[in-house]
């Protein structure tokens, strides 16, 4: 393991130490992912700046600081896949507590709609058609005291989410697949994500307890309507093998139909599943299957990265 990625690791293990009790004997956490800063950050953006803490100490999100965050970061609240998802709020902090601590993240570019990022794929700009921008996930940054190479290096070294490099002030951050480009190697103009080819799940938490409701979002989708089965598979991963799956039933059910047929990105936004009460704790990954594909390039199916289950108090 790269100096750089094992010191990511062990900055990111110690800020989501273990859980311990709430006062009405819940369980607190104070970050559900991997990899968290300290849930104070300070951002700039078109629509304003903020500064302090964003997230409380039992791990919930502070309502007042998410609608200044939202709004410096061009989100459009109460729609589904466009406010900023908590899992890239993290990531941002992270990597300001890493590089820089305290100095400001200048966000550029933040939420971009599907329809603005078209736009820009046709004015000839650098706008993947399969851009997280789209989903809340991605933003082009600077960050004050650090060089946007020296970023993106750090980035790249850590093997978590995207970083994109055009040898300019600004670096692209994403929460996607660890990958890394520059403008000679970002594969825009190609046929890379054509036919939902690079198609991903996404969960809105790398932590969960049993009993808890995950929310899943599907992302870099570029052809519509996608069939999506209702019932998911939990997959329980043990020693890089995966176990026997569980299958849960979806909110998607609730459209009784045995291929739902979802046509834009707001649509797949929101699919959720409750996770069983007596889960043994563990590591698991989530599956989605496609059904009455009409691309053949698509996978029949596609997993979320690991999450990991705790034991409930009730269970120590």
């Amino acid at each position: 393991m790269k100096k750089t990625a094992l010191f990511a690791m062990l900055i990111a293990i110690a800020a989501f130490p273990a859980a311990g009790s709430g006062k009405d004997g819940g369980e607190v956490h104070s970050s559900r992912f991997f990899i968290s800063g300290d849930g104070r950050i300070n951002l700039a953006g078109r629509g304003g700046s903020f500064a302090g803490a964003y997230r409380r100490s039992d791990g919930s999100y502070d309502a007042a600081a998410m609608r200044k965050i939202n709004a410096l970061y061009g989100s459009r609240l109460g729609v589904p896949g466009a406010e900023i998802t908590p899992r890239f709020l993290e990531f941002l902090d992270f990597l300001q507590d890493s590089l820089s601590p305290g100095k400001r993240i200048t966000i550029h570019s933040g939420y971009r709609s599907p329809k603005y990022n078209t736009g820009l794929r046709d004015k000839g700009r650098l706008a993947a058609k399969a851009s997280l921008h789209q989903y809340a996930m991605a933003a082009d940054i600077k960050l004050e005291g650090v060089s946007s190479e020296r970023v993106w290096n750090f980035v790249k070294d850590l093997d978590y989410g995207g970083a994109g490099f055009y040898h300019g002030s600004m670096v692209h951050i994403d929460v996607g697949p660890a990958r890394s480009w520059d403008e000679t190697t970002s594969g825009v103009g190609t046929d890379i994500s054509d036919d939902n080819k690079l198609i991903d799940l996404m969960t809105d938490r790398d932590i969960y307890l049993p009993g808890e409701e995950m929310r899943l979002q599907f992302t870099r989708m570029t052809a519509f309507p996608i069939g999506v089965s209702p019932a998911f598979a939990l997959e329980r991963v043990e020693g890089g093998k995966t176990g026997k799956p569980l299958s849960l039933e979806s909110s998607l059910s609730s459209a009784r139909a045995e291929c739902p047929k979802l046509s834009s990105i707001e649509a797949m936004a929101d699919a959720r599943v409750s996770l069983p009460r007596d889960l043994k704790p563990g590591r698991y990954r989530v599956r989605a299957s496609f059904c009455e594909k009409e691309w053949e390039a698509m996978p029949d199916s596609v997993e979320s990265r690991e999450i990991e289950v705790r034991a409930s108090p009730s269970a120590r």
